[in-house]
């Protein structure tokens, strides 16, 4: 329906129908030389977001912890929006609340006044103040000002109470990274804050587990588990943005769960820490190396069988504990799976994209799958992921096409080059990519950061052979629904 006014009327819901009109009747190519990031001054469909997204997302995973933010209404407005949307959960997260007097005379009185404000009225345990482009271009004293923070709580509310709250500065520049390494900073500043001394080793190890959701942070600690390890897991979002709705217990209402502040001072005296993504989480997992001797493992994300199988053998080696029967079982249900299905995956043309460390760890996956790779493309710029895409084929023994790999580049670089593929059958990566699936005709299979056109998505894990088991289902039956196979090497 087309209508030149609106009726005084209005239009009921169900006669609403919005005609799209394709700027170009096809496809037309674009010039060589401005498809690729590096030629072009403007990024046209990122494929990443902003660097103080990663510290808070961290914050939120400390039990009774806040994020504040010494920057502008909107940098927080839009970091609580986003993760609303992924994980359906109110995120509370304090701002200074920069306006124009902030950005000519500097961010101390709102960083003094903002952090009173949020201790009396909330009393958290810790507070994790997460800097902004803005206070970085101003040159906020950072230091300094929580400096005179703590001591204007002293006067308030006494040194004993005062001194009881730690607050921890991760510096997230937007203009120097992004939410992935927003993270990563916030892995280091968090250890080297409160993890200030070696005492008596706790035999634990320790998990940091990146950019996962909190299905996947569960089946890392049912891994564990039946294993009969212990383990601090830093940034412990799975209840903390998946909580169960109960009556609230007290004024103000915390989430359950998360990572506890003593914990995190224990830290030190663990036998190892395993950074599940390098990207994000690497920067504490060697900190901690290097300050204390606790040993690090970085990577690779254990997703798929391989993935899964190197992070319980460096378990099992750190620890001495074995892997379980009932692990055993189910690295065998994953890998019947893989089997019964290899007729639908075997020689699939796929393309990944999204955060660095979920390209690599579903890389690996689809190529146990024998799928074969047209385009990866990591969001953030990695000095290492070229390198292991390239070890990660070679090890599969792959011998097709080379992908195209793009390393920090964005997501018009990644559609321009599928638009010319010959054939493309999936696209596995976060919601971003459902418009560029769309118009190439093929199904998207949703996985990382973020996904928010999808419910319960942040509550399925990809981790793990059960995650490896449900990420296949998705991807086979995904193929499936678009279009059923009607070739003979395809059938059920």
């Amino acid at each position: 329906m087309q209508l030149k006014e609106i009726p005084i009327a209005g239009i009921p819901y169900d006669q609403i129908k919005i005609a799209k009109v394709p700027a170009t009747p096809e496809y037309c190519e674009r010039p060589a030389e401005l498809i690729p990031s590096t030629s072009r001054s403007v990024v046209i469909n990122p494929n990443r977001t902003c660097m103080p997204l990663g510290a808070m997302w961290a914050v939120l995973g400390v039990k009774k912890a806040v994020p504040f933010v010494q920057g502008a209404q909107g940098c927080t407005t839009y970091v609580r929006y986003t993760f609303s949307r992924i994980f359906k959960e109110p995120a509370v997260i304090a701002t200074a609340s920069f306006h124009e007097d902030a950005a000519v005379f500097g961010g101390r009185r709102n960083l003094v006044e903002g952090i009173r404000n949020l201790v009396v009225r909330y009393w958290p345990e810790l507070i994790g103040v997460v800097t902004t482009c803005s206070s970085e271009i101003i040159g906020d004293d950072m230091v300094s000002f929580i400096k005179m923070a703590r001591a204007n709580l002293r006067k308030e509310i006494g040194a004993e109470k005062a001194d009881q709250i730690p607050i921890v500065l991760v510096n997230t520049p937007s203009f120097a990274g992004s939410h992935v390494e927003g993270y990563d900073r916030a892995s280091r500043a968090f250890v080297e804050t409160l993890a200030t001394t070696r005492g008596e080793p706790n035999g634990k190890v320790n998990i940091i587990p990146g950019l996962l959701y909190p299905g996947d942070i569960r089946e890392i600690k049912h891994l564990l588990r039946h294993m009969g390890i212990e383990a601090i897991v830093l940034f412990d979002i799975s209840d903390t943005l998946d909580a169960p709705l109960e009556p609230p217990t007290s004024v103000p209402y915390w989430a359950p769960g998360g990572t506890e502040v003593e914990e995190i001072k224990d830290m030190a005296n663990s036998l190892a820490t395993f950074a599940l993504q390098p990207h994000a989480g690497q920067a504490g997992a060697r900190y901690l190396e290097r300050k204390y001797g606790v040993r690090a493992v970085v990577g690779p994300p254990p997703v798929g069988v391989q993935g899964t199988d190197a992070f319980l053998k460096a378990l099992r080696e750190i620890t001495g504990k074995p892997i379980s029967r009932s692990l055993l079982e189910e690295r065998g249900r994953l890998v019947d799976s893989l089997a019964d299905t290899l007729h639908h995956t075997m020689m699939k043309k796929v393309a990944v994209m999204g955060d660095p460390d979920i390209v690599l760890g579903v890389t690996r996956f689809v190529l146990e799958m024998g799928m074969e790779p047209v385009a990866l493309a990591g969001g953030t710029a990695s000095k290492t992921f070229v390198h292991d895409v390239e070890a990660i084929l070679a090890e599969a023994g792959y011998e097709g096409e080379p992908p195209l790999i793009i390393n920090g580049g964005d997501l018009f670089e990644f559609e321009e080059y599928l638009k010319k593929q010959p054939r493309l059958d999936l696209i596995i990566g976060n919601s971003r990519a459902v418009d560029i699936s769309r118009e190439l005709q093929v199904p998207l299979v949703r996985v990382g950061f973020p996904i928010y056109d999808r419910f319960g998505y942040q509550k399925r894990p990809i981790v793990g052979y059960r995650g490896g088991e449900m990420l296949l289902a998705e991807i086979v039956n995904s193929m499936l629904d678009y279009q059923y196979p009607d070739d003979r090497t395809q059938q059920l």
